[in-house]
């Protein structure tokens, strides 16, 4: 069976302009206006989030409008509107503006799709924001970044990667202290990261090689050996960037390509892999 991330990345070539482009500026900006809306009048607030039995007696903006509630009422809210503007940024310049929208719309639909049917198979009225989907993009983040640094509360340096375990340890309380079926809803929002992002997380994770697993600390050094004189010893194979020409980039082997081919760390994830 293919990996639906293949077909994913083949439309995002075919379709080089499919989506929104700078999503996450009018995400922000909305996610401010709606707060300032929900100060002045907090009863216009519930206006805003989804309700599956208010949207089938006519109420259709709520599909649209509960992925721009701010995270919270407090002032914190803006600290993390900018976080998450920040990160989803990133992620459309490491992948494109047509998979970024693609990743975000989906955590979306899985949410709204999961709300209607716990309302027509159980009656129960899920009242949604996207606040999981945000925190999922932030899984993402983490995989493509795991050692960048960020201050947290403008103080303290930290690794992405260990704020994404902070993260998963809020997913997992969520899924223990919620009722059903209210509770499964964090799994559902993560749906989109184990999609586009599982193959990744799961290929760095430590693993006992096998006889065919291809060992690229060695092959590298006999890569190295092999160039002898040359003028550089890594070449991006994407942008031609070497590590003479840049040498504050990092370069890696990739092991989804066929043979063995040398990318820099702007392109070592957002790559077209090698086939035989």
């Amino acid at each position: 069976m293919r990996d639906p991330m293949n077909y994913i990345e083949r439309f995002c070539r075919r379709h080089p302009d499919f989506g929104v482009r700078d999503l996450m500026k009018y995400v922000a900006i909305a996610n401010v206006a709606f707060w300032i809306l929900g100060a002045v009048n907090p009863v216009l607030a519930g206006y805003l989030t989804f309700d599956p039995a208010l949207v089938l007696r006519g109420q259709i903006w709520r599909v649209i409008t509960f992925a721009l509630c701010p995270p919270s009422m407090g002032v914190l809210a803006f600290v993390a509107i900018y976080f998450y503007y920040w990160i989803g940024s990133i992620l459309e310049r490491q992948w494109g503006t047509p998979q970024f929208n693609i990743y975000f719309f989906a955590g979306l639909i899985l949410t709204l799709v999961y709300g209607f049917l716990v309302y027509f198979i159980t009656g129960t009225r899920l009242v949604l924001d996207a606040q999981y989907v945000y925190l999922s993009m932030f899984f993402s983040f983490a995989v493509l970044f795991p050692n960048m640094e960020v201050l947290l509360f403008f103080i303290l340096p930290i690794k992405i990667k260990w704020l994404a375990l902070v993260d998963a340890a809020y997913f997992l309380l969520e899924v223990f202290r919620l009722p059903f079926p209210a509770k499964l809803l964090p799994v559902v929002a993560v749906l989109n990261f184990f999609l586009f992002c599982g193959g990744d997380l799961l290929r760095s994770l430590p693993r006992r090689p096998s006889a065919n697993t291809v060992n690229f600390r060695r092959e590298s050094q006999r890569i190295r050996r092999e160039q002898g004189q040359q003028l550089y010893t890594h070449k991006c194979a994407v942008c031609g960037r070497t590590d003479k020409t840049n040498p504050e980039l990092e370069f890696r082997y990739c092991s989804r390509c066929a043979g063995y081919h040398c990318f820099c760390q702007d392109h070592i994830n957002s790559h077209i892999h090698f086939t035989e």
